[in-house]
């Protein structure tokens, strides 16, 4: 069999999957959907058309219900948990883990959540509560309970005789959490050392006091950036009083980085990171017509001032071909700015102490492009209509518009940061209406001026 990437795999399995539901071979569908990891179920969940994902999740096996629940993005999975009655949801949730469940819950509405509260165990109940006591984005929500802590007095051989009774690990246990009677967090001593330390030997001579701890509400891409700056494996959650109240292992917060570049890439198309790609055409129009309308308001903007020529386009109709040129390279460079200065600051490269050092750069590298495209572009016009002085004009015009467009692409996703007004959400519609209005302006102003 040749090979196929991964994406191409997952398109030929979509696709006989469909095909087997569009003959009605459900129960080989069954059989297809049984081995297939969590992952992958609900990827296929999110490819399928709204009509095919009831009969999907159907012959997906009850048991593997609350591991794609958990993989499933908000929409989707609120379309699913719509047709789930509460005791079905209360029978799933039995076997997720807290962080989880509390992502689950938090998309139920609020007659829904009652209604599968009521249908659980006391001990299940508790653990939801547990779960959405903690802001949303925090260490808190996107902590795991099950962890094994262990008191310093006690020996290696102790520890050991405990571990296999128990039986098993939780998952991703690279480490076990010291604490004291209050649970008071002292320290971690690694598995290994667990492992391959004397039977005799005292765990508080173990301990790494080193291990940093979070607090509960720490937001998440603080975590995040704290994983990546230690190359942390599992990290404990603490409360004010550093009493532990759970752990956070790599798997989160790998959906983390991976939920906050979806974020950044949806948003700069004024879309949510969470929108369902087949979602019904009235909601999707809905969703899509809000930065639409805000666009059409810039771009009037934009015409506004172009209408405040008028009378020189009579006099020069090429002024109208070239008018569209100086916006155009104006637009992509601010956008490049753009682009840098948001990732900066979605890793913590920006802030407030070395925002004037960027912007000082961003200017010159503006400053440097705009005089390298306006005498090409100048040597070009000046050439093609026999015209040194329209070469210069689009020249000046070039130079100011492209040192505009540096300053406005570090200043304006940190005005918005400010603001708390999300960059990626509103920064290219803030910044393509700058560059179209001042390219417009320093263009045609410039002509009137020099050409009339």
């Amino acid at each position: 069999m040749p090979d196929v990437s991964e994406q191409e795999y997952n398109q030929q399995r979509l696709q006989q999957v469909n095909e087997a539901l569009g003959s009605g071979m459900f129960v080989y569908v069954r059989k297809l959907l049984q081995n297939m990891p969590a992952y992958d179920l609900a990827l296929i969940l999110e490819s399928s058309p709204a009509k095919n994902r009831t009969v999907l999740w159907q012959l997906i096996d009850p048991d593997n219900h609350g591991e794609v629940l958990e993989e499933l993005n908000e929409e989707v999975r609120k379309g699913i948990l719509k047709s789930m009655r509460p005791e079905k949801l209360a029978a799933v949730a039995e076997g997720m883990d807290v962080d989880d469940l509390a992502e689950v819950f938090r998309t139920l509405p609020d007659s829904a959540y009652r209604d599968v509260l009521n249908s659980m165990d006391s001990q299940d109940r508790s653990r939801v509560e547990t779960a959405l006591s903690f802001e949303e984005d925090t260490a808190g929500a996107i902590m795991n309970t099950d962890t094994i802590t262990i008191r310093p007095e006690v020996s290696v051989d102790v520890v050991l005789r405990y571990l296999r009774l128990k039986g098993e690990l939780p998952e991703s246990t690279d480490s076990f959490y010291v604490v004291d009677r209050e649970d008071h967090f002292i320290g971690a001593v690694s598995l290994s050392a667990i492992v391959t330390a004397k039977p005799d030997i005292i765990v508080s001579t173990l301990i790494d006091e080193d291990v940093e701890a979070i607090t509960a509400d720490m937001s998440e891409n603080d975590v995040a950036q704290l994983f990546e700056r230690h190359d942390w494996f599992s990290a404990p959650v603490v409360d004010d009083d550093d009493r532990l109240l759970g752990r956070i292992t790599i798997d989160d917060v790998i959906d983390i980085i991976r939920e906050e570049a979806e974020h950044s890439m949806m948003s700069m198309a004024g879309l949510d990171d969470e929108a369902d790609t087949f979602a019904p055409v009235i909601k999707s129009t809905q969703q899509r017509s809000i930065w639409l309308g805000v666009n059409l308001i810039t771009a009037l903007l934009a015409v506004a001032v172009t209408s405040m020529f008028e009378g020189i386009f009579e006099q020069l109709a090429i002024l109208a071909v070239l008018n569209s040129l100086v916006p155009s390279m104006g637009g992509v460079a601010g956008n490049q700015t753009l682009t840098l200065v948001i990732r900066g600051m979605a890793l913590g490269h920006v802030g407030d102490s070395n925002a004037r050092a960027l912007l000082i750069k961003e200017l010159a590298v503006g400053f440097l492009n705009g005089i390298i495209w306006a005498l090409l572009i100048a040597s070009v016009v000046a050439i093609w209509k026999q015209d040194l002085a329209l070469g210069g004009v689009i020249a000046f015009a070039m130079l100011m518009n492209m040192t505009a467009a540096g300053a406005a692409g570090v200043s304006i996703p940190l005005l918005l940061k400010r603001m708390n007004i999300d960059p990626a959400l509103a920064g290219s519609v803030i910044l393509t209406t700058i560059t179209d209005v001042v390219g417009i302006f320093a263009f045609l102003g410039t002509a009137t001026l020099l050409l009339t």
